[in-house]
């Protein structure tokens, strides 16, 4: 599953969120992962 279908975010927004640090990333050879931990954080984040 896509992190933009999870959290409702276009890719604009998570690779501006990535840049900014917000969002942690994994690369795996020529993969880019957001682990869901990150996510949840993000969310957890935006609810305070």
């Amino acid at each position: 599953m896509h992190a933009a279908c999870l959290t409702g975010l276009g890719r604009s927004k998570l690779y501006e969120l990535i840049s900014s640090g917000d969002i942690e990333t994994v690369k795996i050879g020529r993969c880019t992962l957001i682990p869901v931990e990150s996510l949840y954080r993000l969310i957890d984040n935006a609810r305070r």
